[in-house]
């Protein structure tokens, strides 16, 4: 990417974008809903039917936008079966101006329990200012920010666009690298904007400027070839359940930082996010208090947590009179910018079979891993994003890190080291992605598109 001559971005005539904008706004909203009913859930065990019914619709949105190239794409996952359908659609530069690539997915998390919900999280339900339902707003709320900026815009576009829309984010991305290598003539580009992260709060933007890494992967104890009486064998015999418990119970330290040996820590972000605001955004319940040290704000982006998100055990409903013999945790840890995952994962295996119990037979498993995230604080491309938040909005952005993981940007960053990266998204503390009533702030993505609109605009005449 080549920087400026002058840090200054040149004008662009917003108020003709936002009346464009707020007249296309209800067409864009429609196609939003056909799209969430859309069941495109990738992961195995679901009805691929529908992941490909999806790639099918999100092509013809993108024809329908007047980009000339359009595919259905596929690269192989590392066991050598076909990755899930992902469209690459793109329009070439004019003679002499950058190219940006635009980046979302279009499948989506299961649903999850249906009684949790207020609505069908298949069936989009509009209540006051937001759209409800599964992918609303993760992610395909994402991609209509791409469809809608590039109808804003129609024949305006001064720049080269590609538009790549993965289908299996939510499953972990298992072909997006060698997608990105078998493809790499199609997806190169000076800028990358990728439409699946956060805004601070509804009525002020951020940019994503940090993410955490990940490592995740099972700890399974094991005491007994078989299930024995409790009764008979009791006392001398801990059941596994419990020596796993013991195991998880080392992870913290007694105010609730992650007491692993070996994990970085990020210096503190300046954005100051209220105990308040966060107990009101994360529904913390009353009386519940807060794990770590240091800001909030730096113990959701800038330290490694440590999380059990599911344990396969006997159910308390089936439990019969016996000792459990097994007992397996599904971990999540996730990692500081500057943290190696291969480093922070040795770390992890290091610490639980340091703790070990009475002895019990203890295997760590390595799921995945993913590299954190960290952008440049001023870049010509953060310059002409800021420039289009703030005239969207009317309110400076926010610079954010997000406590989550979006593993594959780094893949993008290998693959693609002279690109500029933006994070962008449509979310804001009350989406409620990959949990029951998932939603979107209509207003707010309304926005969003009018932003990336003209971020389009200050690239071609920025870059």
């Amino acid at each position: 990417m080549t920087e400026p001559s002058t840090p200054s971005i040149a004008p662009v005539d917003a108020t003709a974008l936002r009346e464009r904008v707020a007249e296309l706004f209800p067409a864009l909203r429609t196609d939003l809903e056909s799209l969430v009913r859309i069941p495109s859930v990738a992961f195995s065990g679901f009805d691929q039917t529908h992941v490909a019914a999806s790639a099918e619709a999100v092509a013809a949105l993108l024809r329908d936008a007047g980009l000339p190239d359009v595919r259905i794409l596929r690269a192989p996952k590392p066991d050598g079966s076909d990755g899930a359908p992902a469209v690459v659609a793109r329009r070439p530069a004019p003679e002499g101006a950058p190219t940006v690539l635009l980046y979302a997915h279009h499948d989506v998390q299961p649903p999850g329990d249906v009684a949790t919900w207020n609505t069908q999280p298949f069936e989009p339900t509009r209540v006051g200012e937001r759209l409800y339902g599964r992918g609303a707003a993760d992610d395909k709320a994402g991609l209509m920010a791409h469809l809608g900026a590039l109808r804003t815009l129609g024949e305006d576009l001064a720049c080269g666009v590609t538009v790549f829309v993965e289908g299996e984010e939510e499953d972990g991305s298992p072909s997006f690298r060698a997608f990105l290598e078998k493809y790499r003539d199609l997806l190169g580009a000076d800028v990358i904007v990728v439409a699946d992260s956060m805004n601070w709060k509804v009525g002020v933007p951020a940019l994503t400027t940090s993410l955490r890494g990940l490592v995740d992967g099972y700890v399974e104890v094991r005491v007994l070839e078989h299930a024995v009486h409790s009764g008979m064998f009791g006392g001398p015999v801990l059941d596994a359940l419990t020596l796993l418990s013991r195991i998880v119970a080392t992870f913290h330290d007694d105010a609730g930082n992650v007491a692993v040996e070996g994990l970085v820590t990020a210096p503190e972000p300046e954005v100051d996010y209220t105990e308040e605001d966060f107990r009101a955004d994360s529904s913390l319940l009353p009386g519940v208090e807060l794990a770590g040290t240091g800001s909030i704000a730096g113990r959701l982006w800038c330290k490694p947590t440590l999380a059990v998100l599911g344990i396969d055990a006997t159910p308390a409903g089936e439990a019969s009179n016996t000792i459990t013999p097994s007992a397996r945790a599904k971990l999540s840890l996730r990692l500081a910018p500057g943290q190696d995952p291969d480093a922070a994962a040795k770390a992890l295996e290091a610490h639980i079979h340091a703790h070990v119990p009475f002895g019990a037979t203890v295997t760590w498993t390595l799921k995945e891993t993913g590299k954190p995230f960290l952008a440049p604080g001023d870049s010509a491309a953060m310059r002409a994003a800021r420039d289009a938040f703030a005239t969207a909005w009317g309110t400076e952005p926010v610079d954010i890190g997000v406590g989550g993981s979006i593993p594959f940007i780094a893949d993008l960053l290998e693959v693609f080291p002279d690109a500029a990266i933006l994070v962008t998204g449509v979310e804001d503390p009350d989406s409620r992605a990959h949990g029951a009533n998932e939603s979107v702030h209509l207003g707010e993505l309304e926005k969003v598109v009018l932003a990336e609109a003209l971020l389009l605009s200050n690239v071609a005449k920025g870059l």
